[in-house]
């Protein structure tokens, strides 16, 4: 190979790991979207504020049923976010918890400094 030719590196790629339990998993996934959906998100960060519960504690949100009080849809479906978080395995658990850590995150910088306190870490 001659200098002139550009040596291309493949990009590293996380390998997907398969959901096993589409049904459950689309539903929590969905679910969360609607909360963290710009016009919705505020009125659920507020939800958290006033029962105190910190962003990342997303068991007890699951305990409490406040992803059912922040979402109607998913309160009117006829399982909680608990049992669809249940139903799910292991390795699909993992991935609700990621994509739930990474939509907190991208929640935009003005709304997370108003709510500062439920971002902490403790």
């Amino acid at each position: 190979m001659s200098m002139a030719q550009s040596v291309e590196r493949p990009t590293f790629q996380q390998a997907g790991i398969r959901i096993e339990k589409l049904d459950e998993y689309e539903q929590l996934h969905s679910a969360l979207a609607r909360i963290f959906a710009p016009a919705a998100v505020e009125s659920f960060l507020r939800l958290l504020q006033r029962k105190r519960v910190p962003i990342r504690d997303f068991r007890r949100m699951l305990r409490e049923k406040l992803l059912e009080k922040a979402d109607a849809k998913l309160a009117k479906s006829g399982k909680t976010a608990q049992q669809l978080y249940d139903a799910l395995t292991t390795s699909d658990q993992a991935q609700m918890r990621e994509f739930y850590l990474t939509t907190l995150e991208a929640v935009e910088q003005p709304l997370r400094e108003r709510f500062n306190k439920l971002y902490r870490y403790y």
